[in-house]
């Protein structure tokens, strides 16, 4: 007789128990301590945050600038983070404090979602924006080691310039 094969499916709330043990027991493969519960897997797992929060700046009614933000998570240790994906000022409205009110803002909503980090990425050439995360307090990571990145089929449209 054979096994049928596993199906992949979104997972519930009677799957958190397990995913809680397999989550520690990972941890433990790395020689880390976790400090994930049930609780913060549900608010991780099964809350409903938006997928990608975007702010706008607005001048003379229409968007001149914005930021957007995703959720990043260190679920062995329950702790919430967001990535600013983008920050962007009209050419026209640079210079006038727009990046940092946004970047600002990009914060408080960090924090109000629970976020205990933020983190932001540029093109290593553009100053401009390093300086500008630096006055707004962000501080150089190090490297953390190589990333990588696969186009997904059917959606080859979506990942140009990746």
């Amino acid at each position: 007789m054979s096994i049928p094969a596993p199906t992949i499916e979104p997972a519930t709330e009677a799957d958190l128990p397990a995913i809680l043990g397999m989550v520690q027991a990972l941890a433990t493969h790395h020689n880390d301590t976790a400090a994930v519960t049930l609780a913060t897997l549900t608010r991780d797992i099964l809350g409903t945050p938006a997928w990608a929060p975007t702010l706008v700046a607005r001048g003379k009614s229409r968007p001149i600038g914005y930021a957007t933000l995703c959720p990043l998570i260190q679920l062995q240790w329950g702790v919430r983070g967001m990535e600013m994906h983008n920050l962007f000022v009209l050419q026209d409205w640079r210079g006038r404090g727009i990046g940092q009110r946004l970047i600002k803002a990009a914060m408080r909503t960090a924090t109000d979602m629970g976020c205990a980090y933020m983190t932001v990425g540029t093109h290593p050439d553009n100053r401009p924006a390093q300086r500008l995360y630096q006055a707004a307090g962000f501080t150089p990571l190090p490297d953390r080691g190589p990333r990588f990145s696969i186009r997904l089929k059917g959606q080859e449209s979506l990942t140009r310039g990746s």
